[in-house]
Protein backbone atom coordinates (compact mmCIF):
# COMPACT_ATOMS: atom_id res chain seq x y z
CA UNK A 1 0.00 0.00 0.00
CA UNK A 2 1.78 3.10 -1.35
CA UNK A 3 -0.95 5.65 -0.55
CA UNK A 4 -0.36 8.34 2.23
CA UNK A 5 -2.41 8.07 5.36
CA UNK A 6 -4.98 10.62 6.16
CA UNK A 7 -5.66 11.55 9.72
CA UNK A 8 -9.70 11.60 9.92
CA UNK A 9 -9.63 12.68 14.01
CA UNK A 10 -7.77 13.00 16.82
CA UNK A 11 -7.72 13.14 20.58
CA UNK A 12 -5.71 12.76 23.11
CA UNK A 13 -4.44 9.15 23.29
CA UNK A 14 -5.93 7.95 19.91
CA UNK A 15 -5.43 9.32 16.31
CA UNK A 16 -8.08 7.81 13.42
CA UNK A 17 -6.13 7.77 9.80
CA UNK A 18 -7.25 6.28 6.69
CA UNK A 19 -4.96 4.99 3.92
CA UNK A 20 -6.11 3.72 0.79
CA UNK A 21 -10.04 2.65 1.57
CA UNK A 22 -8.77 1.36 4.81
CA UNK A 23 -9.53 2.99 8.29
CA UNK A 24 -7.65 1.99 11.56
CA UNK A 25 -6.44 3.65 14.68
CA UNK A 26 -2.71 4.83 16.16
CA UNK A 27 -1.78 5.12 19.19
CA UNK A 28 -0.61 9.01 20.24
CA UNK A 29 0.72 8.72 23.50
CA UNK A 30 2.72 5.51 23.48
CA UNK A 31 4.31 3.00 21.13
CA UNK A 32 3.20 -0.44 22.17
CA UNK A 33 1.61 -2.63 25.50
CA UNK A 34 2.78 -5.41 27.66
CA UNK A 35 0.53 -8.47 28.92
CA UNK A 36 2.50 -9.24 32.02
CA UNK A 37 2.30 -13.39 32.81
CA UNK A 38 3.37 -13.63 36.53
CA UNK A 39 2.59 -16.03 39.47
CA UNK A 40 3.21 -15.59 43.29
CA UNK A 41 5.18 -17.93 45.13
CA UNK A 42 2.00 -19.78 46.23
CA UNK A 43 1.87 -20.66 42.65
CA UNK A 44 -1.22 -18.48 42.01
CA UNK A 45 -1.77 -16.85 38.79
CA UNK A 46 -2.45 -13.13 39.04
CA UNK A 47 -4.90 -11.84 37.12
CA UNK A 48 -6.84 -8.10 37.66
CA UNK A 49 -10.59 -7.22 37.12
CA UNK A 50 -11.78 -3.61 36.18
CA UNK A 51 -14.71 -1.74 33.93
CA UNK A 52 -13.58 -0.90 30.98
CA UNK A 53 -15.61 1.55 29.11
CA UNK A 54 -15.01 0.72 25.26
CA UNK A 55 -16.53 -2.98 26.38
CA UNK A 56 -18.89 -1.48 28.44
CA UNK A 57 -18.62 -4.25 31.09
CA UNK A 58 -16.36 -5.74 33.50
CA UNK A 59 -13.21 -7.43 32.28
CA UNK A 60 -10.60 -10.07 33.51
CA UNK A 61 -7.11 -8.96 32.34
CA UNK A 62 -3.41 -10.22 33.26
CA UNK A 63 -1.51 -7.13 34.32
CA UNK A 64 -0.76 -4.84 31.32
CA UNK A 65 0.71 -1.17 30.56
CA UNK A 66 1.30 0.89 27.60
CA UNK A 67 4.77 1.40 26.79
CA UNK A 68 5.91 4.81 26.19
CA UNK A 69 3.09 6.18 28.15
CA UNK A 70 4.97 8.11 30.66
CA UNK A 71 8.80 7.96 29.23
CA UNK A 72 9.79 8.15 25.76
CA UNK A 73 12.79 6.08 26.51
CA UNK A 74 10.53 3.71 27.93
CA UNK A 75 11.21 -0.28 27.46
CA UNK A 76 8.97 -3.50 27.45
CA UNK A 77 10.46 -5.04 30.74
CA UNK A 78 10.57 -1.53 32.74
CA UNK A 79 6.52 -1.08 31.51
CA UNK A 80 6.17 -4.42 32.95
CA UNK A 81 7.62 -3.98 36.22
CA UNK A 82 5.51 -0.88 36.36
CA UNK A 83 2.21 -2.08 35.19
CA UNK A 84 2.51 -5.07 37.09
CA UNK A 85 3.72 -3.10 40.45
CA UNK A 86 1.01 -0.66 40.24
CA UNK A 87 -2.25 -3.47 39.61
CA UNK A 88 -0.71 -6.22 41.96
CA UNK A 89 1.17 -4.80 44.35
CA UNK A 90 3.88 -7.59 43.69
CA UNK A 91 7.39 -6.81 42.48
CA UNK A 92 9.50 -8.91 40.15
CA UNK A 93 12.79 -9.86 40.13
CA UNK A 94 13.36 -11.30 36.52
CA UNK A 95 11.26 -9.97 33.77
CA UNK A 96 10.88 -11.61 30.07
CA UNK A 97 9.79 -10.25 26.98
CA UNK A 98 8.55 -13.35 25.30
CA UNK A 99 7.44 -12.17 22.14
CA UNK A 100 5.37 -9.30 20.74
CA UNK A 101 2.92 -8.85 17.46
CA UNK A 102 -0.32 -6.90 16.73
CA UNK A 103 -3.33 -6.47 19.06
CA UNK A 104 -5.61 -6.20 16.01
CA UNK A 105 -3.92 -5.95 13.05
CA UNK A 106 -7.19 -5.03 11.27
CA UNK A 107 -8.07 -2.09 13.55
CA UNK A 108 -4.88 -0.66 14.73
CA UNK A 109 -1.19 -0.75 14.55
CA UNK A 110 -0.50 -1.31 17.90
CA UNK A 111 1.73 -3.96 19.34
CA UNK A 112 1.86 -6.09 22.31
CA UNK A 113 4.31 -8.28 24.16
CA UNK A 114 3.90 -10.68 26.63
CA UNK A 115 6.10 -10.86 29.40
CA UNK A 116 6.97 -13.37 31.86
CA UNK A 117 7.57 -12.52 35.44
CA UNK A 118 9.31 -14.21 37.85
CA UNK A 119 10.87 -14.07 41.56
CA UNK A 120 7.67 -12.16 42.85
CA UNK A 121 7.81 -10.33 45.85
CA UNK A 122 4.21 -8.86 47.44
CA UNK A 123 4.91 -4.96 48.21
CA UNK A 124 1.64 -3.68 48.52
CA UNK A 125 -1.57 -4.36 48.06
CA UNK A 126 -2.05 -3.16 44.30
CA UNK A 127 -5.64 -1.58 42.89
CA UNK A 128 -3.97 0.27 40.31
CA UNK A 129 -2.86 4.18 40.30
CA UNK A 130 -5.58 6.97 41.45
CA UNK A 131 -7.44 7.21 38.14
CA UNK A 132 -7.96 3.16 38.26
CA UNK A 133 -10.30 0.80 40.19
CA UNK A 134 -8.61 -2.85 39.83
CA UNK A 135 -9.62 -6.06 41.59
CA UNK A 136 -6.39 -8.09 41.94
CA UNK A 137 -7.31 -12.02 41.80
CA UNK A 138 -4.84 -14.77 42.69
CA UNK A 139 -6.20 -17.82 41.20
CA UNK A 140 -4.31 -21.65 41.81
CA UNK A 141 -2.54 -22.08 38.31
CA UNK A 142 -4.32 -25.51 38.30
CA UNK A 143 -7.72 -23.53 38.40
CA UNK A 144 -7.34 -20.68 36.32
CA UNK A 145 -8.68 -21.94 33.03
CA UNK A 146 -12.16 -23.25 34.85
CA UNK A 147 -12.26 -19.73 36.91
CA UNK A 148 -11.56 -17.43 33.62
CA UNK A 149 -14.62 -20.05 31.49
CA UNK A 150 -16.77 -19.40 34.98
CA UNK A 151 -16.02 -15.20 34.96
CA UNK A 152 -16.78 -15.73 31.26
CA UNK A 153 -20.41 -17.29 31.91
CA UNK A 154 -20.98 -14.60 34.09
CA UNK A 155 -20.67 -11.87 32.09
CA UNK A 156 -17.19 -10.69 31.95
CA UNK A 157 -15.58 -9.58 29.31
CA UNK A 158 -12.46 -12.02 28.05
CA UNK A 159 -9.54 -11.41 25.91
CA UNK A 160 -8.82 -14.39 23.91
CA UNK A 161 -5.02 -13.68 24.88
CA UNK A 162 -5.80 -15.07 28.18
CA UNK A 163 -5.72 -18.09 26.86
CA UNK A 164 -2.36 -17.52 25.21
CA UNK A 165 -0.68 -16.42 28.58
CA UNK A 166 -1.89 -19.42 30.40
CA UNK A 167 -0.17 -21.37 27.00
CA UNK A 168 2.98 -18.95 27.86
CA UNK A 169 3.00 -19.52 31.38
CA UNK A 170 5.64 -22.55 31.35
CA UNK A 171 6.17 -22.79 27.62
CA UNK A 172 8.06 -20.46 25.67
CA UNK A 173 6.85 -19.52 22.02
CA UNK A 174 8.04 -22.29 20.11
CA UNK A 175 6.37 -24.83 22.94
CA UNK A 176 9.74 -25.44 24.68
CA UNK A 177 9.75 -25.80 28.47
CA UNK A 178 10.08 -22.28 29.91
Amino acid sequence: MTDQPTTLCEGNYLRLVKRGHWEYAERTNAGSAVIVIAVTPEDKLLFVEQFRVPMDAPTIEMPAGLVGDLDAHDTMEAAARRARGEETGWQASEVKVLMVGPTSSGMSNELIAFVRARGLTRVHAGGGDESENITVHEVPVADAPRWLTEKMAAGYSMDPKLWAGLWLLDRNPDGTPA
